[in-house]
């Protein structure tokens, strides 16, 4: 359990902004210089960096050798499709779940937890036989559920290891092994199928490194992970919750419920319409990070630069090359969302869902001309969709600080749970699917060809084009409440 009591001295003079704006106000002058950070917090997130790499590796090794397993199981572009929906709803369905034991109980045990049971049930799934692909679908569910506990929690402990500016830069950081760790999965997968002949292989690295990161978060991490002495930060195992009272040196006590925190987020506007912002997101690099790689196959087949492949082990250098765009535009991206957001904070207070709605739209044009010139020029289509996901990259750690400001501290496992329950359940749970039963239903009445397999996957990835733009709108219309939501949330 993690219980903190406490008590404030009166607010500090100096005015901060940032992801921690709104709470490091109530910090007690000597509380500032004591939580300065130690080479221990920076060890902690360096671990905690290194297991969200391998959490998403192991999500992308399926997209990066797709076909293989498509010709492997027999499995129709719906039913590939469904393989990632699967993990995706397990994923979300595990996340409030693991919030909620987040904010009540010692994450560290969670953490560990959680990559014991993802990497022993990737490695399990190697092992499966052609007959038996329920049980392959089964496995990736269970995986999506041993990585829900981790997602949930790791970045609750790296801001309460930092304060002010630094939490955004250390979140940042963390935020890159997103893209970082896509892009490796496809380079793992493929290459891995590639040197052995068999795509089963892919399944038994990140296992090893799995291992690894779980003997570090044993060694490094603290056996309790405190918690920041913020107002409304400490929560104890029963739900009560200690905070200062207006005046110095007294404490009131109270208690919530998960449905208390729940309605309570649901009036935070700047939250509900990130999170949607966010969702649009979810469901444009849901699509695209299963479906591009056979949609360059299918592309460069139309225009007779590959042959088709009918033999059991296929060339993935779309998976390699497609990576490699991912783990680029990735860190470059959250990289530079995080300068201009530090930067335009100085001139305007709306700067991060403005910096979020902008990115989104340009986006959107970007993956739009990447579709329409795909079936003519394969190189612009490369350039084109690696600016698309530059700009979506440029979203995640802004995203997230958004929550952290607007979100009093007791409640931000549980948001970032419902954060993640409502981007994944109407984002890429069933984008990955949705693009797979559209494209099922324009081949089915149409002859049977690859000029037609093509255009039936070109044609369902319209879309997402559109739903980015509704993304960005969200992200505008949180600009609205943002200034009135950071202001509630430091009281």
């Amino acid at each position: 359990d993690e219980n903190t009591t406490l008590q404030f001295q009166p607010p500090l003079d100096e005015q901060n902004y940032g992801a921690t704006a709104a709470h490091a106000r109530h910090l007690p002058r000597e509380s500032v210089s004591r939580n300065s950070p130690a080479k221990r917090d920076y060890v902690i997130t360096g671990v905690l960096c290194y297991a969200n790499l391998i959490n998403f590796m192991d999500w992308f090794i399926v997209p990066g050798i797709l076909l293989d397993i498509q010709k492997y199981f027999k499995l129709s572009d719906g039913d590939a499709g469904l393989l990632q929906t699967v993990f995706i709803l397990c994923y979300m369905l595990a996340a409030p779940f693991f919030g909620y034991l987040g904010d009540r109980h010692n994450r560290k045990i969670i953490l560990g937890a959680g990559i014991f049971f993802w990497s022993g049930v990737t490695l399990g799934s190697s092992f499966i036989k052609e007959s038996y692909s329920w049980v392959f679908f089964l496995s990736r569910g269970l995986v999506g559920i041993g990585t829900a506990s981790y997602s949930t929690i790791a970045p609750t402990i790296i801001a309460d290891l930092f304060e002010e500016g630094k939490r955004t830069t250390m979140l940042s950081v963390f935020y890159i092994f997103i893209p970082v760790g896509s892009g490796l999965g496809y380079v793992l997968a493929s290459s891995m199928a590639d040197a052995t002949g068999d795509w089963h292989w892919a399944f038994r690295i990140t296992p090893c490194m799995g291992a690894l990161a779980l003997v570090l978060l044993i060694l490094v991490v603290p056996r309790r992970t405190q918690r920041r002495t913020e107002a409304h930060r400490a929560l104890s195992i029963s739900g009560t919750i200690r905070v200062a009272a207006e005046k110095p040196g007294v404490q009131r006590t109270g208690k919530t419920t998960w449905c208390e925190d729940v309605i309570s987020l649901g009036k935070n506007w700047s939250f509900v319409w990130s999170s949607l912002g966010l969702t649009a997101m979810a469901f444009v690099t849901g699509a695209l990070g299963l479906w591009v790689p056979l949609f360059l196959y299918r592309a460069k087949v139309v225009q007779g630069i590959v042959s088709p492949c009918l033999e059991e082990s296929c060339n993935s250098s779309d998976s390699l090359i497609f990576g490699g765009i991912t783990i680029g535009t990735g860190i470059l991206g959250v990289i530079a969302g995080a300068e201009v957001a530090r930067r335009l904070r100085k001139i305007n207070n709306k700067a991060d869902p403005l910096i979020c709605a902008v990115s989104m739209f340009i986006s959107a044009v970007c993956l739009y001309i990447a579709l329409i010139v795909a079936q003519t020029n394969i190189v612009f289509t490369f350039i084109f969709i690696a600016f698309g996901e530059l700009f979506l990259s440029v979203n995640w750690a802004v995203v997230t600080d958004i929550l952290l400001y607007v979100v009093t501290p007791r409640r931000q496992s549980t948001a970032i749970a419902l954060q993640i329950l409502v981007s994944h359940l109407l984002g890429d749970a069933g984008s990955p699917y949705l693009i797979g039963i559209i494209s099922n239903a324009i081949q089915a009445k149409n002859a049977n060809s690859f000029q037609w397999s093509f255009w039936s996957l070109q044609y369902s990835f319209i879309m997402c084009a559109f739903v980015g733009v509704f993304g960005g709108s969200f992200f505008l219309l949180t600009s609205f409440y943002i200034e009135e939501d950071r202001k509630e949330a430091t009281q």
